[in-house]
């Protein structure tokens, strides 16, 4: 318990917060108990996620009597920053071609009657040394033997316009 008040006040401040998140932010929306060495002090302990999730689901979630169903999913999330942690090259299924992005396995319990879901474990997808060395080497021979026939940029030298009404 004695782990879980501070956690409470800084989970109560993330959600009410506006504006950038910051450490020194989050000290002066958590109040009394949320002090600034506080939140590396939450972030640092261990705590027990999947009894803190089953705990949560049984106090506020369970109706007797109603249909549970537990449900997995692989989600890739595309990513434009540079390097953060878990940033591989994942084939999301909108896009048809792999690119960069983190990807989580989720498995959740599913309300029928509410048509709602209730994460119970989520956990990022980290490819094992191996498999990133192995991608490695395959990208660096690509880069070292490029394709002969590349074309220069632009419209090639006497090329004229199409029409495309003429579409057979």
């Amino acid at each position: 318990m004695t782990p879980l008040r501070p956690f409470h006040r800084i989970a109560v401040a993330l959600l009410v917060m506006t504006g950038r998140v910051t450490r020194l932010g989050l000290a002066r929306w958590a109040g009394p108990g949320g002090s600034d060495r506080a939140v590396p002090r939450v972030c640092s302990t261990v705590l027990p996620w999947a009894a803190l999730f089953g705990v949560c689901c049984r106090q506020h979630l369970y109706r007797p009597g109603a249909v549970y169903l537990r449900a997995g999913d692989e989600a890739v999330v595309t990513n434009a920053g540079q390097h953060p942690h878990g940033l591989e090259r994942f084939c999301a299924s909108r896009y048809g071609t792999p690119g960069p992005g983190l990807a989580c396995c989720t498995f959740s319990l599913v309300s029928t009657p509410e048509r709602r879901s209730f994460p119970r474990h989520v956990e990022p997808v980290v490819r094992r040394d191996t498999e990133q060395a192995a991608s490695k080497a395959n990208a660096a021979a690509k880069q070292q033997n490029p394709s002969p026939a590349q074309r220069r940029r632009g419209r090639p030298k006497g090329r004229q316009n199409t029409h495309t009404a003429d579409v057979t």
